[in-house]
């Protein structure tokens, strides 16, 4: 056993705190910030070792994007734990505009300078990662769906790659994704009902506008 954990300690420890992670985020815990950027160190290591790249390099653009997170979720809007917003409609069309080309040029990286396996899956899984990592910072309700299908991928790209033990910790972070996207939406639910019984029924004026 000792071997064992010794061979394999950083997809262990990667399996930890990247569970751990995730659970914190779901409960909209700002710990998980810390605790994340201290993931993103173990992954640099493992994935650098197992020749995918852009995922490698991915966990360093998390560090940028873990402060900015912790930012808003210590001193924006966000730092109230009741609150979650959704992604306006106008926005969509620039997230997946920055996904698709963020594939493409992250592809092009890959298969020009270096031998990854994995270019296309690799690079699309990076870019969705981001915009993910983006909508989960702003407390956007739709990053647990859009975590769901990156998970998905990421689960069957560890599996080619081999690391079995990275592959059963995505695969854990769907249930846990979707577990967190339900607990979501019943907490936007009850905000919603609040919201609603604390409004004079006789009042002509307009409400104020979600902030998004």
């Amino acid at each position: 056993m000792i071997d064992w954990l010794s061979a394999h300690w950083t997809e262990v420890l990667g399996f930890a705190t990247g569970a751990l992670c995730v659970v914190l985020a779901g409960l909209r815990n700002v710990w998980t910030y810390p605790l994340g950027i201290a993931n993103n160190l173990v992954f640099i290591a493992l994935f650098g070792a197992t020749g995918l790249y852009a995922a490698a390099v991915l966990q360093l653009v998390y560090l940028g994007f873990g402060v900015h997170g912790w930012v808003h979720w210590v001193r924006g809007v966000e730092r109230d734990r009741g609150y979650i917003s959704r992604t306006p409609v106008r926005q969509w069309p620039w997230l997946i505009g920055a996904g698709v080309v963020g594939t493409a040029a992250v592809w092009w990286v890959l298969t020009a300078f270096t031998d990854s396996q994995f270019a296309l899956a690799d690079a699309a899984t990076t870019s969705a990662s981001l915009v993910a990592q983006y909508l989960l910072n702003r407390k956007r309700i739709e990053n647990w769906l859009v975590w769901i299908a990156v998970d998905i991928a990421f689960a069957a790209l560890a599996f080619a790659a081999g690391l079995w033990i990275t592959a059963t910790l995505y695969l854990l972070f769907i249930g846990i994704c979707a577990v967190s996207w339900r607990a979501w939406r019943k907490t936007e639910g009850i905000a919603a009902l609040r919201s609603d019984s604390s409004e004079p029924s006789d009042s002509s004026e307009p409400s104020e506008p979600v902030r998004v």
